[in-house]
């Protein structure tokens, strides 16, 4: 971080707390303008919008008054929204401003005036360069506890739910650190509500046959380290980037800036949002690298994208991924080098080597090293084996991935065994999975097995029950579920995925539980036609959230529980806003850091029916309050 201070000029106070002074050249054009891009020429820039109170390259002093929910500070000059990277709640600091919008802005970091005592210095040696994680500057419990905050301020924001605050809210309401109502409507409007999410549509895509890498942040974080909040798809929803680019003449479009509002709810009213579930050791976490692999000066490198490009950065280490991760991925770049193997070029669609895959199971100690290449040919493929096997111990499956097709999409349809085993197994508390190079597994499994058996507890089961599991994936949550329930009818829009969740089943011996590929608004129908009546629905859907006619088909079955497992609270906001006004009430929501040093958090939310029983259930099942 520079620490620069501002240049001259006159300052004025802005109304809550921002100062500018205006640099040479600050009419300058902002970023982002259409035109050729043909060689030779420059793109032009977009005109400068007229009017707001700081131009680009304006200097200006700010007091950070929340997050938004990409982790960038949000600051006020003259009551106009910048978002700054790096800045924390409660810091002063000076920032360049970098891009005007109507709204907001965005603004650098000049200098660090007054710290957070959330502040920390990063461990990563290449957190400033590699945007997989997003915060950890900040300490793991101001993480936890922001991360419930996100999930409390989207249920009030998008689904106009009442949230109880929990102990010591309603006076940081009072401090000032609310977010302003009008900056709360844009980013509900931004978020999608009352609209489509950007996403791909009609497709599940738990199944990593659509991972995307590329030169995002969130595109970097699936290549190698952190931001799994898009585990599920596999990357950003197409088109989602820190503003969705929704707009309206009455509400803007900026990202939700994170804050105390609803703190006025009654205690005794209102959804619970119990403080988030996190990790006692947030490091060193996932099971799953996928590195995009280059050249530089002749040399084969492997690791992440360079913020804002596609070119890529070597790295030795991720701190948040397992250490085995990081040997097996050194060790293939070190065999492909004494190998000769040249990179895929994606500009000019040459060279063999796109991406390495690697897999560890936690619980088994098993290894998988998986070489995506851009053809069918794998040179010197005997000495790949044979170096491998020799220097990766542990190692059950070696496997080639071919992708001939000019995209950013990782894996392509063809996957052949060199060595070993098809799968590797992993253990989610006492049900075994096999894990395929394609098949989607959650990353965390530590967190997994915190996340699932909130699921189960939330499932109230007894035994008796039918349970239908929407979104099944793999069976994870279904076979979950299984242990306790008398029925589990699982649903998947995906073949392969529906096809690992029966081979998963039978290798448990679990026959209680049966799969079916659809999408879930067209299967569940019919198996109501067919009799199958479910006493609780469970539904894991990906960023963009449930189908409307999934939605519709739950308030149709009328089960007596709704458990929602959700990667994104904006949607998970909007969904419960339509079940909630089909009849159902949402008990409580449990935030769960899957993700450490990352933005993104899952949560787990309970709706019961209100023509059910409530006091018995609050009772006997449901120690919620």
């Amino acid at each position: 971080m520079k620490n620069n201070h501002n240049r001259g000029g006159a300052a004025r106070n802005g109304s809550q707390g921002g100062k500018r002074n205006s640099a040479p050249g600050s009419a300058g054009h902002a970023r982002g303008g259409s035109g050729s891009r043909g060689r030779g020429g420059s793109r032009p820039a977009a005109a400068e919008i007229t009017g707001l109170p700081v131009a680009k390259n304006d200097e200006v002093t700010l007091d950070i008054i929340g997050m938004n929910h990409d982790g960038e500070g949000v600051g006020r000059a003259d009551g106009y929204t910048l978002f700054v990277p790096g800045a924390l709640p409660g810091e002063k600091i000076t920032a360049k401003v970098l891009k005007t919008k109507k709204q907001y802005g965005y603004a650098k970091m000049q200098m660090l005036v007054e710290s957070s005592p959330a502040r920390v210095e990063a461990p990563c040696e290449i957190y400033d360069r590699c945007g997989g994680c997003q915060i950890q500057h900040m300490d793991y419990a101001a993480q936890l506890e922001w991360k419930r905050q996100q999930v409390a301020d989207s249920l009030q924001r998008i689904g106009k739910l009442n949230v109880r605050p929990l102990e010591g809210e309603a006076s940081a309401a009072s401090a000032g650190t609310k977010a302003s109502a009008k900056t709360l409507e844009a980013g509900a409007h931004a978020a999608g509500l009352g609209e489509n999410v950007p996403g791909r549509d009609g497709v599940s895509d738990k199944y990593e046959a659509t991972a995307r890498t590329g030169g995002t942040a969130q595109e970097s974080a699936t290549a190698f380290g952190g931001g799994e909040g898009y585990e599920n798809s596999g990357a950003a929803p197409d088109g989602e980037t820190a503003v969705s680019g929704a707009s309206s003449t009455n509400l803007g479009d900026a990202p939700f800036v994170g804050g105390t509002v609803g703190a006025e709810v009654s205690a005794s009213e209102g959804i619970l949002v119990p403080p988030t579930l996190g990790m006692s050791e947030p490091w060193r976490y996932r099971n799953k690298a996928q590195v995009p692999m280059g050249q530089e000066n002749g040399r084969l490198i492997g690791g992440f994208y360079a913020r804002g490009s596609h070119r890529i950065v070597d790295m030795e280490t991720c701190i948040i991924q397992h250490e085995a991760n990081d040997e097996m991925v050194e060790t293939v770049k070190a065999i492909g080098r004494e190998l000769g193997i040249s990179a895929y070029d994606e500009e000019t669609g040459r060279g063999l080597l796109r991406h390495v895959v690697v897999k560890v199971a936690f619980a088994t100690g098993e290894k998988m090293v998986v070489l995506v290449t851009s053809g069918d040919r794998l040179p010197r493929v005997d000495d790949w084996v044979e170096e491998i096997r020799s220097r990766v111990p542990g190692v059950k499956s070696i496997c080639q991935n071919v992708n001939t097709r000019q995209t950013n999409v990782i894996f392509g349809d063809v996957t052949r065994v060199l060595w070993g085993d098809e799968v590797i197994h992993d253990y989610i508390g006492e049900v075994k999975f096999a894990i395929s190079a394609r098949s989607f597994y959650q990353v965390n499994p530590a967190q997994t097995e915190v996340l699932y058996g909130k699921t189960l507890e939330y499932a109230g089961l007894t035994g008796s029950e039918t349970v239908i599991d929407a979104y099944c994936g793999i069976g994870t949550i279904s076979l979950f579920l299984a242990q306790k329930a008398k029925r589990v009818y699982g649903v998947e829009i995906v073949k392969e995925a529906i096809e690992d969740a029966r081979k998963n089943a039978k290798l448990n011996g679990i026959e209680n539980a049966e799969f079916e590929v659809g999408a879930s608004e067209d299967v569940i129908p019919r198996w109501k036609a067919q009799g199958i009546t479910p006493d609780v629905i469970v539904v894991d859907p990906p960023r963009k959230g449930c189908d409307p006619r999934l939605l519709e088909t739950i308030l149709e079955m009328k089960p007596e529980r709704v458990v929602y497992v959700s990667c994104n609270p904006a949607t998970l906001a909007r969904d419960l806003r339509v079940l909630e006004d089909g009849g159902f009430k949402t008990v409580k929501v449990q935030p769960v850091d899957m993700f450490p040093q990352t933005v993104h958090v899952e949560a787990v939310a309970l709706l019961l029916r209100e023509s059910f029983n409530m006091v018995r259930n609050q009772k006997n099942k449901y120690p919620l309050f």
